[in-house]
C-alpha cells in the first residue's frame, strides 16, 4: 500500500549498502571537520573552501578525504588545486598532516620458552635470536624480544598495519618453536599476537617490576643462606 511518503527504514536497505552509506557519511564528517578548522583559522568561508578544494578533489579522487590521505605521501595531489590563498594552503596541509597521518600500531605476543636438555639456556637464547634475525626480511614490522621472567618472554612489533605486525609475530613464533625443538625444548603461547593499548603496556610493566622484585628477594635469600652456611662451617 502506498503510504504517500518515502520509506526511509533501514529494513529495506541491504547490509552492504548500509556499510557504504555509513562510510560515505563518516568521510563527509571528516572533510567538514577539516574544512571548518581551516575556515576558522584563515577566516575563509567554508563554501569557498569546498568550491576551490573539496568539490574538485571529490570529482577527481572519488572523495576529498581520500585525496587528503594520499597527499601525505604524494604532494602531487595539490598540483591542480587553486587555493584561495597561500595561508589556506599552508593551514590545510599542516592540519591534514597532523590529523590524518597514520599512527603506528603496537602488537604483542607472550610466549614461554623452555629447554631442559644439555643446551639449556643457550638453546633458548639461540631460539629467541632467530626471531630477531628475521627483521631483515620484515623491515616494516621489526620484532623485539624482551624477558619478563624465565620462561616468559614478550615479542613486540610496531607497524602501520595491524595485520602486518600480527603476521610478523606469528612468523617469529614459528621460528622460535622450530629452533627450540631442535634442542628438545618447547614453546607455549601464553597470549597470541594481538594489538595492545597503553593499558596493556602498563600491566606488562607492572608484571615485569613484580617479577624483578621477586627475583631480587630470592637472590637475597640465597645470599643469606650461603652466609649462614659459611658461619656454620667456620664454627665446625
Amino acid at each position: 500500500m502506498n503510504a504517500g511518503y518515502i520509506d526511509l527504514s533501514k529494513r529495506r536497505v541491504s547490509a552492504e549498502d548500509i556499510i557504504k552509506c555509513e562510510e560515505r557519511f563518516n568521510k563527509g564528517k571528516m572533510v567538514a571537520s577539516i574544512m571548518r578548522h581551516v575556515a576558522e583559522k584563515t577566516r575563509t568561508p567554508m563554501e569557498t573552501l569546498y568550491q576551490d578544494i573539496g568539490w574538485p578533489l571529490n570529482k577527481k579522487y572519488g572523495h576529498a578525504v581520500d585525496a587528503f590521505k594520499l597527499s601525505i605521501t604524494n604532494p602531487d595531489v595539490w598540483a591542480e588545486v587553486n587555493f584561495p590563498s597561500e595561508v589556506v594552503k599552508n593551514e590545510l596541509q599542516s592540519y591534514i598532516s597532523k590529523r590524518l597521518t597514520p599512527q603506528p600500531t603496537k602488537v604483542r605476543a607472550d610466549v614461554e620458552v623452555t629447554c631442559f636438555s644439555y643446551e639449556g639456556i643457550d638453546a633458548v637464547k639461540n631460539a629467541l635470536r632467530s626471531a630477531e634475525a628475521l627483521n631483515s626480511q620484515m623491515p616494516d614490522a621489526p620484532v623485539k624480544v624482551k624477558l619478563v621472567s624465565p620462561p616468559l618472554y614478550v615479542l613486540t612489533s610496531q607497524c602501520l598495519e595491524k595485520s602486518v605486525g600480527i603476521q610478523a609475530l606469528e612468523k617469529a613464533i614459528k621460528e622460535i618453536e622450530a629452533s627450540i625443538k631442535t634442542a628438545n625444548g618447547g614453546l607455549l603461547i601464553k597470549m597470541a599476537p594481538k594489538a595492545v593499548t597503553e593499558n596493556d603496556d602498563a600491566e606488562l610493566q607492572a608484571l615485569m617490576e613484580k617479577r624483578e622484585r621477586e627475583n631480587a628477594e630470592v637472590s637475597g635469600d640465597e645470599s643469606m643462606s650461603e652466609s649462614d652456611e659459611g658461619v656454620v662451617a667456620e664454627t665446625i
